[in-house]
């Protein structure tokens, strides 16, 4: 971990595109460089996105900045609506989906804590609800 302080300037962060079409802007981790021990990133999905179902070794965080969605954590019954103000975490080992509602994009800031993004789909895949 650097012993100074780290500045990120978003602008010099370029968005990838993930599967299924979301844009995806990592700002820490992974092979920005930085090591810091998380992985932090915007993530923009449009309406109809869902993300497969798929778990991580270690816990996620999401917060919504923007939109509505549904999120899905398997052994829990129902689904937690997304929506600016809402913070979820996710426990590691956990399989878990989440799916834009409405027709505005959903824009969510993702702390993975881990350096580097995991992600274990699962196969076949399971119903989300």
């Amino acid at each position: 971990m650097p012993d100074a302080l780290t500045v990120i300037r978003h602008a010099d962060r370029p968005s990838v595109t993930l599967p299924g079409g979301a844009a995806y802007q990592p700002i820490i981790g992974d092979d920005t460089g930085d090591g810091l021990p998380i992985r932090t990133g915007i993530q923009t999905s449009q309406p109809g996105y869902a993300t497969p179902p798929h778990s991580h070794p270690y816990a996620e965080i999401l917060t919504v900045i923007e939109g509505r969605g549904e999120a899905w954590l398997d052994g829990e019954e129902g689904v937690v609506m997304m929506e600016p103000g809402v913070t979820i975490a996710v426990p590691a080992n956990r399989v878990h989906a989440f799916r834009v509602v409405g027709d505005r994009p959903l824009v969510t800031l993702g702390v993975h804590t881990n350096g580097k993004r995991i992600v274990n789909y699962v196969s076949p895949p399971q119903s989300p609800g």
